[in-house]
């Protein structure tokens, strides 16, 4: 299978994400859903990917579309559009899917999704803004302890200084 077949066999368009994860749920598969922005996809973010894909047996993530970024980040981000993040998520042997969201907060990706877990960064805690969907869904709530000094943020901002 070549690189563009490998990438879009984990890709699911976001009108087939809740049939598709029905299909797995009745195959008996634990779901697991990440969602951010990853742009910038570096160790911290592979270290929070891979220990979501050990809290079950499929890792869906879920990833802020370019105008979602914008509306909560700011209009100079994302600095890498969606097709090449997803491409890039997808390349993750261990991410089982990628889909992607329009809206500011995961709130309906999780409704779609139904999952049994939801993992998220530490930093937001257990009353992060997912929190009532996912026990609404009836999901765990999974925090990760993060990589100190390692964001996107700090990264931009590194090489600012590096090129001034």
């Amino acid at each position: 299978m070549n690189f563009e077949a490998y990438i879009h066999s984990k890709l699911i368009h976001p009108d087939k994400l809740r049939e598709k994860s029905q299909l797995l749920k009745q195959e008996g598969k634990t779901l697991v859903t990440l969602n951010g922005s990853f742009d910038l996809l570096h160790a911290g973010h592979l270290q929070i990917i891979y220990d979501a894909a050990c809290q079950g047996d499929i890792l869906i993530i879920g990833l802020n579309s370019d105008q979602s970024i914008q509306k909560y980040k700011s209009l100079s981000r994302p600095i890498i559009p969606l097709e090449k993040r997803m491409q890039m998520m997808a390349s993750l042997a261990f991410v089982d899917y990628v889909t992607s969201f329009d809206e500011v907060d995961p709130i309906r990706f999780i409704e779609t999704v139904c999952p049994d877990v939801h993992v998220n960064g530490a930093e937001y805690g257990k009353d992060c803004v997912e929190a009532k969907i996912v026990s609404q869904v009836g999901a765990r709530l999974h925090l990760t302890e993060l990589k100190p000094n390692l964001s996107t943020t700090q990264i931009i901002e590194t090489i600012r200084n590096v090129c001034v």
